[in-house]
């Protein structure tokens, strides 16, 4: 299947969560929310190292989406990336200075970019890709929300904007 019908609705739900409510509306946020890329942008170093009852970092969640993303875009370029990829290096992170914090917002906003353009452009596809790419909406929302949960700074917009 060819994924032309639904490029458009892939990126803009993957943008939404990702970047930010559009003006005008959103789907998933309140309006006003500033995603996951906006949300990370207010953390330090400190606030991004922090656990809460020993569970993993917002770094660590940054970090991990990263790599998952990574994975995706390499997969997007023809790659088979999934064979050998490791998913437990994100996770044992702990804590980042300030350098390592900008480089993972950084790196991480350079995943989300490069995906984004992968899913707004039609590819054929088989229906387990098309799962994954559909799924990568959902996994973000899941990492979103977990950030929030550990790091209320983080937080949206209250009562809906």
């Amino acid at each position: 299947m060819n994924t032309a019908d639904v490029a458009d609705t892939l990126d803009m739900l993957f943008g939404e969560l990702a970047g930010g409510a559009p003006e005008g509306g959103a789907f998933i946020l309140n309006p006003g929310d500033a995603g996951l890329l906006g949300s990370l942008d207010v953390l330090d170093a400190e606030q991004a190292s922090a656990s809460i009852h020993g569970g993993a970092t917002v770094a660590a969640h940054a970090d991990h989406m990263a790599y998952a993303l990574s994975l995706l875009n390499r997969w997007a370029a023809g790659e088979n990336p999934f064979h050998d990829s490791d998913w437990s290096v994100a996770w044992r992170r702990t804590t980042v200075t300030e350098t390592e914090w900008a480089e993972i917002r950084r790196m991480l906003r350079g995943q989300v970019e490069q995906w984004r353009t992968a899913l707004r452009t039609p590819r054929d596809v088989q229906p387990i890709e098309l799962n994954g790419m559909i799924a990568s909406i959902a996994h973000l929302a899941y990492h979103l929300g977990a950030i929030r949960q550990i790091q209320p700074a983080a937080k949206g917009p209250p009562n809906g904007g």
